[in-house]
């Protein structure tokens, strides 16, 4: 099969950033399974508008932000499916997967309970170590919002967790995974 020009280089930025995109989605929803999907259907999206995109100047900071409203859309969603279940079934108590150490575990369950922009902030600068400007631009944002929803984001996960700059060494993955 022969490839264009465009469709190489789609290729090679599917290649390059899928894995990046599933773990950022996984990381805004706490979905393993979801996270896979969001990638997806992000670079369908993106495939779609290859043709423009393939010019931009930063084509991922693009891809982030699509993840990221997806993902938003995907939260929305379960919270509605979730109020309409618990209409007819009263909650049972949820079970983790993986092997996750209770740190994690602890710092994922605090990141979930973050409002959605805040915790998009802090995931982009921490876990995946973009600069203050990149992550205004995967969010459409400006430097300044990144700042205080980062700075905001980060002092209420320390205030759940009760600890300082743990939440972030375990987003960046530097203690155990």
């Amino acid at each position: 099969m022969v490839l264009d020009d465009a469709s190489a280089e789609f290729h090679d930025f599917f290649e390059r950033h899928y894995a990046e995109l599933a773990r950022f989605a996984h990381l805004l929803t706490g979905e393993v399974d979801g996270a896979d999907d969001l990638a997806a259907d992000a670079l369908i999206a993106l495939w779609r508008r290859w043709d423009r995109l393939r010019q931009a100047e930063y084509p991922l900071a693009y891809a982030r932000g699509v993840v990221a409203n997806l993902a938003r859309s995907r939260i929305r969603s379960a919270v509605r499916e979730r109020r309409r279940i618990s209409l007819f079934w009263s909650r049972g108590a949820e079970s983790l997967d993986g092997p996750d150490v209770a740190a994690v575990v602890d710092v994922r369950t605090a990141l979930a309970r973050l409002p959605f922009r805040k915790r998009t902030c802090v995931v982009l600068r921490h876990a995946f170590d973009l600069s203050e400007k990149d992550t205004a631009l995967a969010l459409g944002i400006s430097v300044g919002t990144v700042k205080s929803q980062t700075s905001k984001g980060m002092a209420e996960l320390e205030r759940m967790l009760g600890t300082t700059g743990a939440a972030g060494e375990l987003l960046a993955g530097r203690r155990n995974r």
